[in-house]
């Protein structure tokens, strides 16, 4: 019985990523708005992350906030695109075990660093409407400092154990991984090994990091509301509100395909497989680009750096 459990094990150098199931002939098609999506996703974050950092004006807590957030997008996307367009473009699935558990790492690594830069970028709202006269006296550059390298020991922290633990699980029953990309869940669901210890801490790393990140941004909102309907004039209501769209925004595309996709497993009905596929295409795909263009559409200071640059660039050509 070992004998035959070695000879499975090492039929297994590899796992095999896939597409999107049922759409294997458009491949090639859907290559197309795949790739202009990374594009986008790729110019929009380094342009905001470029502006940012080159105007000092905006070395306030509101942005560097948003350029962790294009940081987190930034590294999501190339953790996940590269893998998909190769997928569509070559047919090229196979990926060895160390491979498979790095992409793993990167992705859940910059998954978790999204969701805690947008509890801080609540966290920031809180402190901008309820107390706006003290604003900047609380949240210095040191704070933000301090904030940012908590965010990434967190973020370490959990995630590093993750790929440690995998090394140790035998897979012998399949090497086919749902998704175009490697995830947690999806390889522990092929081992042959006991799993539970895998299980249980990947359910604390969700609950630890994203589910309270998710509890405390409502807490957040909750706040906001609170001081919001205190204030007096029904124009000072509308400004407080305004200047939380863009985050609004970012919370909704980040936890909505995320919590919509765990729901359908869970208690909806039995759907076709490229439906679940494309809901978590959404979860790791849509926050990247959509980030970009709320933030410069809903942000005048970015808006008018950028149309500044391109100005600039336009007249100097002339």
């Amino acid at each position: 019985m070992m004998s035959l459990l070695n000879a499975t094990e090492s039929r297994f150098s590899t796992f095999l990523v896939t597409g999107i199931p049922g759409l294997e002939v458009m491949h090639m098609w859907l290559s197309i708005p795949f790739s202009a999506m990374f594009l986008l996703t790729l110019t929009g974050n380094i342009t905001i992350m470029l502006v940012i950092w080159n105007e000092r004006s905006l070395h306030v807590p509101m942005y560097l906030f948003l350029a962790m957030l294009a940081a987190s997008d930034l590294g999501l996307s190339i953790s996940t695109f590269p893998t998909m367009l190769r997928i569509f473009w070559l047919e090229a699935r196979e990926m060895s075990f160390p491979s498979c558990f790095i992409q793993m790492f990167f992705i859940h690594t910059f998954q978790d660093f999204e969701s805690a830069v947008i509890l801080a970028m609540a966290f920031d709202r809180v402190v901008a409407i309820s107390k706006p006269l003290q604003y900047a006296s609380i949240l210095t550059s040191g704070v933000i400092l301090k904030i940012g390298l908590a965010i990434l020991i967190r973020t370490v922290a959990v995630q590093v154990p993750l790929p440690i633990l995998l090394r140790r699980l035998s897979f012998c029953r399949s090497n086919v991984l749902s998704h175009s990309y490697c995830l947690h869940p999806d390889i522990i669901k092929l081992s042959c090994s006991n799993t539970r210890i895998n299980s249980i801490f990947g359910l604390f790393v969700v609950l630890s990091t994203m589910g309270l990140d998710f509890l405390l941004i409502l807490l957040s909102y909750v706040l906001i509301l609170k001081t919001m309907l205190s204030i007096a004039s029904h124009g000072g209501r509308l400004k407080a509100l305004n200047t939380c769209i863009s985050h609004l925004c970012a919370v909704i595309l980040f936890f909505t395909p995320m919590i919509c996709l765990s729901m359908l497993h869970r208690f909806g009905p039995k759907l076709p497989s490229h439906v679940y596929v494309l809901m978590a295409n959404m979860h790791f795909l849509i926050p990247p680009v959509m980030n970009p263009i709320v933030y410069v559409l809903k942000t005048k200071q970015i808006r008018d750096r950028i149309i500044r640059i391109f100005h600039r660039k336009g007249s100097e050509e002339s």
